[in-house]
């Protein structure tokens, strides 16, 4: 991590969340994924229509699965989280 990036972080400045891959969520779950795989224009959207307070990759996977999977199959066309995911990343790795 670059020392402007951790002093950012430490002072609490730090915005843009990235997942252990180095992929931020916003950057995965960009709008043209979300419109076209599920009813909100973003992740953020989709996040708060579940009343989920999430940040990174980490806070995903501390919410229960089978509370995520419901969220995911009923606002999505994915049938769970981990499909999601996959397709996202799939998705993420023909754009690079």
């Amino acid at each position: 991590m670059a020392f402007d990036e951790l002093l950012k972080e430490l002072q609490g400045l730090k915005t843009v969340q990235v997942d252990p891959e180095g992929v931020p969520l916003a950057q995965l779950f960009d709008e043209t994924f979300m419109k076209k795989h599920s009813q909100s224009s973003s992740f953020a959207e989709f996040l708060t229509k579940g009343n989920f307070q999430v940040q990174t990759r980490e806070d995903v996977r501390n919410i229960p699965d089978e509370l995520f999977d419901r969220h995911v199959a009923r606002e999505t066309d994915f049938a769970n989280w981990d499909a999601m995911l996959a397709a996202a990343t799939k998705e993420n790795e023909r754009k690079s």
